[in-house]
């Protein structure tokens, strides 16, 4: 079914019956056609029920364009185009999600499993929801290889209340903790948690850092570490976004070496959980925000020992204590829902997939194609952090000439390819290739990336 509308006098027709009257109103005949057609009509409510529901699909359907028909100007409403195809997405968060995710949560958007409303429209106590729920924990269990000692627990506020709530709860009075920095999150995390200590009678120690001209370029080796075999814990950032520097990227730099077997290790891995495989036997608590490996923004993971939720302190309020999260499920408030409906759309792709350890073999082969790209380029590009400590997930390099930043993101979202400007605080350029990044895109960036230096080079 199509509508023209007659852009002089607003007056519109539906039907093929009616496909004429544009062109009839431009020779007078409108009005004595619309009469006959009015007197012809039957006003059951069944025919206006169906026209009804016509209208409404055909509107919601409907995309405006302009077309010529006869001699009057009129602006078609017909269907949807085809849409267009994935563009190379490479933001570093909220960031690229796996299509299958994308097309599962649009085919299910209004009326979810049968029930007749849309996922974000149930209510977090009923089960339609609370399988969702339980089924995007037991996803994330299986995916991490947690043992049964652990709990998962879905918050908000993002890793950003976690520099917070973490010494919140695990920080008592008297008590220090040890923080490794390797980048901003680091430094966030640390800022945090000397205020947190400050109100709560604990103390903050910098066990170690790379600190360097200002900015980082490496994590540290073990023998650089200085760390309190008493510390209430030992917390440190697995890959930091900005600076693009991993740890346990090379057998040097260990994940937690040489932590005392009783401190509790804590780590953030906001922008490479599920990216490689990892043994979580090493650590007490895992913590990351959902919107670069897991999800859209909005929900916040946090992977915590169930032991360690029983030392934590008891006067604080209910809200933010783990243990009341770990007693109710998730459930204490009201979860964001559709964000955990998407996370777990997510979840089950990447277990559909392999799991952890086939994304693992897809995501250091695109990146090594983009430093290859970037190693191989005759100095054109260049990346500052030390290739042991590279991140597979976010991949930093600067231009020989600073002065074509501008004109390389600008050429290359022409081509599809978005979210390559370096983060403000350090500039350059930037690559994230979370998991849901498709290879073939690392392909046309760094085709991209060639055809630029050689004609600005």
């Amino acid at each position: 079914m199509r509508q023209c509308r007659d852009d002089r006098s607003g007056l519109s027709s539906q039907g093929s019956d009616r496909s004429s009257v544009c062109t009839l109103h431009a020779m007078g005949g409108y009005r004595s056609l619309r009469e006959r057609m009015r007197r012809s009509e039957r006003r059951t409510p069944e025919s206006m029920a169906q026209r009804e529901r016509s209208r409404v699909s055909t509107k919601a359907s409907a995309l405006s364009r302009d077309c010529i028909t006869g001699m009057t100007r009129v602006r078609v409403l017909g269907t949807m185009s085809e849409p267009k195809p994935r563009i190379c997405n490479f933001n570093a968060g909220p960031a690229a999600l796996p299509l299958a995710a994308l097309e599962r949560a649009r085919d299910e958007l209004v009326d979810f499993e049968g029930s007749g409303m849309s996922i974000m429209e149930h209510s977090h106590r009923g089960r339609a929801y609370e399988r969702v729920h339980e089924e995007a924990k037991s996803l994330l269990a299986k995916l991490l290889g947690l043992s049964p000692d652990w709990e998962v627990l879905l918050v908000q506020g993002g890793a950003s209340m976690a520099f917070a709530t973490i010494p919140m709860n695990l920080l008592p009075a008297g008590r220090s903790a040890d923080y490794v920095v390797t980048g901003t999150w680091g430094e966030k995390a640390v800022a945090e948690a000397k205020a947190v200590a400050a109100l709560g009678g604990g103390s903050v120690r910098i066990a170690g850092t790379t600190l360097t001209n200002k900015t980082y370029v490496r994590v540290p080796a073990p023998a650089e570490l200085s760390l309190d075999p008493n510390a209430a814990y030992l917390h440190c950032t697995s890959n930091e976004t900005i600076h693009g520097v991993q740890y346990a990227v090379s057998d040097a730099t260990p994940l937690a070496a040489g932590a005392n077997a009783s401190v509790p290790v804590i780590v953030d891995m906001s922008s490479d959980i599920l990216a490689r495989s990892v043994d979580t036997s090493s650590f007490s608590l895992i913590y990351a925000g959902a919107q670069k490996n897991l999800g859209p923004s909005g929900v916040t993971v946090v992977a915590i020992r169930k032991e360690l939720v029983a030392r934590g302190r008891t006067d604080l309020p209910t809200i933010f204590q783990f243990r009341t999260h770990a007693a109710n499920a998730s459930l204490y408030n009201t979860p964001p829902t559709f964000g955990i409906y998407l996370m777990r759309n997510v979840l089950s792709w990447l277990d559909a997939e392999g799991g952890v350890a086939v994304i693992e073999q897809r995501n250091c082969a695109k990146a090594s194609l983009l430093y290859r790209a970037i190693d191989e380029s005759g100095g054109f590009y260049t990346c500052p952090v030390e290739p042991s400590c590279r991140s597979i997930m976010n991949v930093v390099w600067r231009l020989a000439k600073p002065e074509l930043d501008d004109a390389f993101v600008s050429e290359a979202e022409a081509r599809g390819l978005v979210g390559l400007r370096g983060h403000r605080s350090v500039g350059g350029m930037r690559a994230s290739l979370y998991n849901a990044v498709e290879p073939a895109w690392v392909e046309q960036l760094t085709s991209f990336m060639k055809d630029f230096s050689a004609r600005r080079g």
